[in-house]
């Protein structure tokens, strides 16, 4: 049992393998911008606006923990359709939550409200486990080196860091960007859900990708308004 592990384990470097690696990373990056969106929806809320940042950071230590044992696992958990069921189940979950929500004074929906690290530290691990469902299959097909695939997810899942603080900012100022990105959820979720009902009927990658391109260009076409109070503007006004 031992040596299959080592054999599996084992660390063969090839010229190709820079190659590979980058090839991962920029999966990992295209693939993520909809995590992103979405890991950032839930740190905002955060009652505590000053924990964002610090759940995103824990959140995703955790995530990372879950990804690795997905990818060492990636084979066996290939063979349980039960697993993407689940995955679908939950981000459809997060999906309907979102969209049913109350709506704020500018007539938007909000995700899910926390009022603590350890209510929302465990929603952004199981996120982005979610996420990983689909994504793992990409990355186990390009590359079946683990330690490449190891070392593109923990770039990865740093990048996914530094998009996911972005949409945090952007998500202020965009109008439209929280529902893109439930919106690429649930292009998420059905993907997935479609794997477990008949393969063929996945759509390709790229018709994916397209589709949240698309959804997150309108998420990005109106910005917020900014309501400037009446004093502001009369003090600010230029005089005849």
């Amino acid at each position: 049992m031992l040596d299959q592990i080592f054999d599996y384990l084992h660390f063969h470097f090839s010229v190709e393998a820079p190659i590979v690696l980058l090839i991962l990373v920029l999966l990992e990056a295209v693939l993520s911008a909809d995590n992103a969106i979405a890991l950032a929806a839930i740190a905002q809320g955060l009652e505590d606006k000053k924990l964002e940042q610090q759940a995103l950071n824990l959140g995703l230590v955790v995530a990372y923990v879950l990804r690795i044992t997905l990818l060492l696992t990636a084979t066996w958990v290939q063979n349980f359709w039960q697993f993407e069921l689940l995955g679908a189940a939950y981000l459809l979950w997060l999906v309907f939550q979102h969209f049913t929500a109350d709506e704020d004074e500018d007539n938007h929906h909000h995700g899910p409200r926390f009022t603590s690290l350890l209510q929302v530290i465990p929603v952004i691990a199981l996120t982005d486990l979610a996420f990983s469902l689909d994504s793992v299959t990409t990355a186990i097909a390009v590359s079946q080196e683990t330690w490449l695939v190891i070392t593109g997810t923990t770039i990865g899942i740093v990048t996914l860091r530094y998009m996911a603080g972005l949409f945090i900012r952007w998500l202020d100022e965009f109008e439209n960007l929280e529902d893109a990105g439930y919106v690429t959820v649930a292009l998420v979720g059905l993907r997935l859900l479609l794997k477990v009902v008949n393969d063929n009927f996945v759509p390709p990658e790229w018709a994916m990708i397209a589709a949240i391109g698309l959804v997150l260009a309108w998420g990005f076409s109106k910005r917020t308004l900014i309501e400037i109070p009446e004093e502001v503007s009369e003090k600010t006004e230029v005089p005849k």
